[in-house]
Formats: C-alpha cells, sequence, structure tokens
C-alpha cells in the first residue's frame, strides 16, 4: 500500500474518534422501526419523520434516536429539549 494512502487511513482513524470535528446540516435516513419503515430527515433546520405520531407531536422516538446518536455532530438547535430529559 502507498505511503500516503496508509497516512491517509491514519488521519481517518484519528478523525473518527473526534465525532466535534463533523457538523451535520442535511441528511435523510430510512429507519427500521419496530412496526414499520421510516423516512427521517433533518434538512435546513427542520426535523421530519414518515410515521403517525410525528405528524400528530412534531417529535417521535425516530427522531430522537438520530438526534441522540449524531448530537456530537447536530448544530445545538436540532437537538430537542426533551432529549436532555431522557438519559436511558
Amino acid at each position: 500500500m502507498q505511503s500516503s494512502l496508509i497516512s491517509k487511513i491514519e488521519k481517518a482513524k484519528r478523525y473518527a474518534e473526534q465525532p466535534n470535528r463533523i457538523k451535520i446540516s442535511d441528511f435523510v435516513v430510512d429507519f427500521q422501526g419496530e412496526h414499520s419503515d421510516h423516512k427521517v430527515s433533518y434538512e435546513s433546520g427542520t426535523w421530519h419523520c414518515s410515521c403517525n405520531f410525528f405528524a400528530q407531536v412534531g417529535i417521535c422516538s425516530h427522531t430522537l434516536t438520530l438526534q441522540r446518536l449524531f448530537s456530537e455532530m447536530l448544530p445545538e438547535e436540532a437537538i430537542s429539549n426533551i432529549l436532555s430529559s431522557y438519559s436511558v
């Protein structure tokens, strides 16, 4: 393997240990829920989920999960106040 590629792999490992270097602005994911699959997105500062609960309340377990997983990489305004109240 070329030495330049080896150094890039080593740098990638260091970056992966520092998730605060990454700031997510927009994404769309397929989320496999317990009962069905859902599309969850964060675009232009707004969350959306295709589940019925989100349509009624504006937040759901799917969006909260992604907020928790990516908390170090999402802008502060993308994290719900509800997230800080549960520490499961």
